[in-house]
């Protein structure tokens, strides 16, 4: 399924991503308070668009080409690839929780320690993006926009915590940018090998499908519910919902 045009759109579709992520935390500058409401919002409008896209632009189709039983396998590795992550790379939560030691060397090791924890959350979106790229360039590029989307606050949400731990500027927004390429890899990464390999490609949509299932329902929907706030962070969520629902019927 090799062609010039479809790995274009993948790079550009990347590329797009990571500038997103990137506005984000470079946008993480302007703001002197952040309101602890806006990041659980957030974080649930990228909820909902994940949940949607899993399903309209990656299961469903994967469902289409191929059989049933390599779906499930695919979700079944989409979850079993994440957990194993999430087992070996520390969280950057646990991190964010204190104020880090006043040595430097410390600092440094910590946030190298939540640059690879940030990975995790990226995974499965950047994949998701490269795949249904690969299988449908509109589709494709339904699910890039709408995780374009939310990657802003992401990026923000990211560098921002950064920024006060730190009290440096520079270095929290080098976190959110390369947050952000980690994204383009992956993109680039699921739109080479299913190309290459589109036999797998059922397989290749369905573990990215998973994967962003496994995230949303184990990172998103528990630290979004944690505060006192269900009716803002469930309108966060339909908010995302509809505009992936939304961009998949139009662009698709």
């Amino acid at each position: 399924m090799y062609s010039s045009s479809i790995i274009n759109n993948v790079i550009l579709a990347g590329l797009f991503i990571w500038f997103t992520t990137s506005l984000g935390a470079i946008v993480a500058v302007i703001f002197k308070r952040f309101p602890s409401s806006w990041l659980y919002i957030s974080l649930a409008f990228s909820g909902g668009i994940m949940l949607v896209a899993s399903f309209t632009s990656l299961i469903l189709p994967a469902i289409d080409k191929g059989s049933i039983y390599i779906v499930l396998l695919g979700i079944i590795l989409g979850f079993v690839m994440i957990y194993i992550l999430e087992k070996f790379l520390p969280h950057e939560e646990h991190f964010l929780k204190y104020k880090i030691a006043t040595a430097y060397k410390d600092k440094v090791r910590s946030i190298v320690l939540i640059v690879l924890a940030i990975i995790i959350h990226n995974f499965p979106e950047g994949m998701a993006v490269g795949v249904s790229i690969v299988n449908d360039i509109h589709k494709g590029w339904a699910t890039a926009i709408a995780i374009g989307i939310q990657d802003i606050p992401e990026g923000l949400a990211v560098s921002l915590p950064l920024i006060f731990l730190t009290n440096r500027v520079f270095i929290p927004i080098f976190i959110g940018i390369l947050s952000g390429f980690s994204e383009f890899v992956f993109a680039l990464a699921g739109g080479l090998i299913f190309s290459y390999l589109d036999f797998f490609l059922p397989l290749g949509m369905s573990i990215a499908g998973g994967a962003m299932i496994y995230v949303t329902v184990k990172e998103v929907f528990p630290q979004v519910y944690s505060e006192n706030k269900e009716g803002l962070v469930t309108i966060g969520f339909l908010i995302g919902f509809l505009t992936m629902l939304y961009l998949d019927t139009v662009l698709g």
